[in-house]
């Protein structure tokens, strides 16, 4: 795919429930079917045997929440669930402020996302609603982050080879995926959002301008963030690494 340009982006926790049942396979069903069914092994196991804190641990909720991820980890354990394109999924600020109803199908198809159910999607790719952090643990598997890293790289390898990789992943997303690896087949860009003392900026403002960086990329270009600027946030270099400062509070 040389020439092409690939966004990598992490998913939102809030997502739109309801679908419709799957029709079309995802980019990377054949490479990764063995792998996530390994993980749908582990949730099954973990539904029929964990206690309501063991649930409330692994999935990362409570209440009102819980008994939605229960419900959809039970559908797709069981293979009755519906699913939505990620684009349409994923809710959360940086995808709200990402818009990607008014993106191309090309442009979505170029998101790639981690994720602790499926290891990595595009942004077109069927996924049904379900509640499983890339920092979950499932027994036999240990952590989903585990399970994954020594998957993603050569899957991504085969899919973005001779592209360039514009990375926006946070910590926890980026240690599924070897970056060392990836860049001996393709250019990868890392994308740092930092507070103007230099670190790490978190926050609703954080995700928000990310999910604009992210738009920029797939409709202007890598070259566009030298001159981005959003809300005050502004693009710097930093020994050779971009970095997206948030203004002074």
């Amino acid at each position: 795919m040389s020439g092409a340009l690939f966004v990598l982006l992490p998913p939102s926790e809030a997502k739109a429930d309801g679908g419709v049942r799957p029709t079309s396979a995802g980019a990377f069903d054949e490479q990764l079917g063995d792998a996530r069914r390994q993980v749908v092994s582990a949730l099954r196991t973990l539904l029929q045997g964990a206690d309501d804190a063991a649930l409330e641990a692994t999935l990362g909720v409570r209440g009102a929440l819980l008994e939605r991820a229960l419900l959809s980890s039970r559908n797709i354990v069981e293979g009755t669930f519906d699913v939505l394109p990620a684009w349409r999924r994923y809710t959360g600020v940086v995808w709200s402020h990402l818009d990607p109803a008014t993106l191309s199908t090309s442009m979505r198809s170029r998101l790639l996302i981690p994720s602790g159910l499926y290891g990595i999607t595009s942004g077109s790719d069927p996924v049904p609603d379900y509640r499983l952090k890339m920092s979950a643990s499932l027994s036999p598997l240990g952590t989903l982050v585990a399970h994954w890293r020594p998957v993603l790289a050569p899957v991504l390898i085969d899919h973005v080879s001779g592209a360039t990789v514009v990375d926006l992943l946070p910590h926890e997303h980026a240690r599924a995926i070897d970056v060392d690896q990836l860049s001996a087949s393709c250019e990868v860009h890392r994308v740092s959002f930092v507070r103007h003392d230099g670190a790490r900026a978190v926050g609703h403002e954080a995700k928000a301008v990310k999910g604009e960086v992210a738009r920029a990329v797939l409709c202007e270009g890598w070259s566009s963030l030298e001159k981005f600027r959003w809300n005050g946030w502004k693009a710097r270099r930093h020994h050779g690494e971009l970095r997206i400062v948030a203004p002074r509070s």
